[in-house]
């Protein structure tokens, strides 16, 4: 039971801090590499890699039919769709911006469960939710950080990125899947990739070796990958099996506030007052989300 629940406590912190620094290393490599070719790139390796990392460790490989399906349509509604389109979205916005547009996730969820599920909201979910929605006023209300039409392109599609990271979280904590997280998360990596590749070669991406990339997009890979890629989405998945998808999808608060932070002290992005006010409104939901009564 304790080594449950450290490793729920280990999971939720690679998904807060992890994925928070995720917006900056993509930020970094998408200003250099094109948008599905990197993602692309990223979730294949990660995918062989944690397809290996089951084998060494003598996990079953063998799914069902089912079981493969439903691992496709995550991987559609998580990497392909929710993250490869959210890269691509990050070339017209600073990473901080996007990530807390993507902060936004958990109100998707509440109601999409309340839609489907017929899940009522409690008391502190509407209070969440009420903080949520004024934390993105605070946030899209600034002139200074929308600054041309490419910008609402970027910010509307990764509002929809937001809603299919969603719809695939309340997905996956119901549908049957390999019991092995590492499995369960290679098979989606490596549909993910696949679908990315195919989207790259039909929109003429130029492809480059890694060897010509600067040092700065070697790393940012290589930290997307073995961090962003095996470790935090491994987590995310085993969490989405033992806790509510709504609690999980509160990483969508606190990771925003490492990629704002991060995204100003290493790329020298815009950082104002009103986003450290919307980062604290949204913050302050999370509590009123994680310390609702389970029903």
């Amino acid at each position: 039971m304790k080594n449950s629940k450290l490793l729920i406590v280990l999971s939720f912190i690679s998904i807060y801090v992890i994925w928070g620094s995720t917006y900056l290393f993509n930020k970094v490599a998408v200003t250099e590499l094109p948008p599905f070719f990197l993602a692309s790139i990223r979730f294949s390796v990660a995918g062989i890699l944690m397809i290996l990392i089951a084998i060494i460790l003598k996990q079953p490989l063998k799914i069902s039919r089912k079981q493969f399906f439903n691992s496709a349509i995550a991987s559609f509604f998580f990497l392909v769709y929710g993250n490869g389109v959210f890269v691509w979205a990050l070339r017209y916005v600073d990473s901080g911006f996007g990530a807390l547009l993507a902060s936004t996730q958990p109100l998707f969820v509440l109601f999409l469960l309340r839609l489907i599920d017929r899940k009522p909201f409690q008391r502190k979910s509407m209070i969440g939710v009420a903080l949520g929605m004024f934390g993105m006023y605070l946030l899209v209300s600034q002139k200074e950080l929308v600054t041309s039409e490419d910008t609402l392109l970027g910010i509307f599609m990764m509002l929809t990125c937001v809603l299919s990271w969603s719809f695939g979280s309340v997905f996956v904590s119901k549908a049957n899947l390999p019991k092995s997280f590492m499995v369960s998360t290679g098979y989606q990596m490596l549909v993910a990739g696949f679908i990315l590749f195919i989207l790259s070669v039909s929109t003429n991406e130029s492809w480059s070796s890694p060897l010509n990339w600067s040092n700065e997009v070697q790393l940012s890979m290589l930290l997307l990958i073995v961090f962003g890629g095996i470790i935090a989405f491994t987590a995310f998945n085993y969490l989405l099996k033992v806790v509510s998808p709504e609690k999980v999808s509160t990483s969508a608060y606190v990771n925003p506030v490492i990629a704002l932070f991060m995204g100003w002290y290493f790329l020298d992005e815009n950082l104002t007052t009103q986003s450290i006010i919307a980062s604290s409104v949204l913050l302050t939901g999370v509590y009123f989300i994680t310390s609702r009564k389970r029903r």
